[in-house]
């Protein structure tokens, strides 16, 4: 029989099951590959907001992570809501014995109804420890605002961002566009020599909740399964935009995107 493709999450919990480690593992099912979990928080949320953060030590994240990857092993891992310079450093120093595993990190920093999600000590942690360990790093532009420090409002901008980023040792920079204005959605993939670049309708929705969880789970499954780079980052976007597009619009507030979502 043939071995499964195994993908590994480590982010937080999100009791709405939009976002955060929920979004994830449904996600990496629906692509077929088989999902395990390292939880770096608990947090208490629905559609309307984020009520409550408890984060998991440094100590219990790098077990769950040592004892899964010493078991069963990962073809690829995501990262999400990581909370503190701790634990990304502990993150860190559990994965970069695996250099053959492909990374994922989804610098999850503000919540979609604006909750800090990492701490401000912690962004130097990402950039030294974490980021050179990467295959491809997906910021949305805030994300990309908050490593750079520069201001982006345009694709030309969003070029310079992921040069930017790029130098600080990460492979493959993927630049997510849905917060600039317009009715066309940009994204930008930059592997430090070319950029590929894919654009779609903007669908006009409150239901995005936990989309780049949820985009970022996607490309990390389609990588599992050995696709190369380009055509996971496409599959990925296809995928989002399907499940935004078909919406369940659960909930009062954000709603979430739909993990059941089918594409070609």
């Amino acid at each position: 029989m043939k071995q499964v493709a195994r993908a590994l999450t480590i982010a937080g919990s999100d009791s709405g099951g939009g976002a955060g480690i929920q979004a994830d593992l449904k996600t990496f099912h629906q692509f077929g590959a088989y999902g395990m979990s390292a939880i770096t928080a608990i947090t208490v949320q629905s559609t309307l907001g984020v009520f409550g953060v408890y984060p998991m030590t440094a100590e219990a994240v790098a077990q769950q992570i040592h004892e899964v990857l010493r078991d069963i092993g990962a073809d690829a891992a995501k990262t999400g809501m990581l909370f503190d310079a701790a634990i990304i450093r502990a993150v860190a120093d559990e994965l970069r014995p695996y250099d053959k595993l492909k990374l994922v990190v989804d610098p999850v920093m503000i919540a979609k109804g604006g909750a800090k999600l990492l701490q401000d000590d912690a962004i130097e942690a990402l950039t030294t420890g974490l980021l050179p360990l990467a295959e491809v790093v997906t910021p949305n532009v805030p994300e990309a605002e908050c490593l750079t420090g520069m201001q982006i409002r345009n694709a030309e901008q969003m070029r310079e961002a992921a040069k930017a980023i790029h130098a600080l040792g990460v492979r493959n920079v993927m630049m997510k566009g849905g917060h600039l204005e317009g009715d066309e959605v940009r994204d930008i993939l930059y592997d430090g020599q070319a950029f590929h670049e894919i654009v779609h309708e903007r669908i006009h929705t409150r239901h995005t909740h936990g989309t780049g969880c949820t985009f970022s789970a996607a490309l990390t499954a389609e990588l599992a399964k050995g696709t190369p780079l380009i055509e996971a980052v496409e599959k990925a976007n296809r995928f989002i935009f399907e499940a935004i597009k078909t919406a369940p619009e659960l909930g009062g507030g954000h709603g979430p995107t739909n993990h059941w979502a089918v594409i070609e």
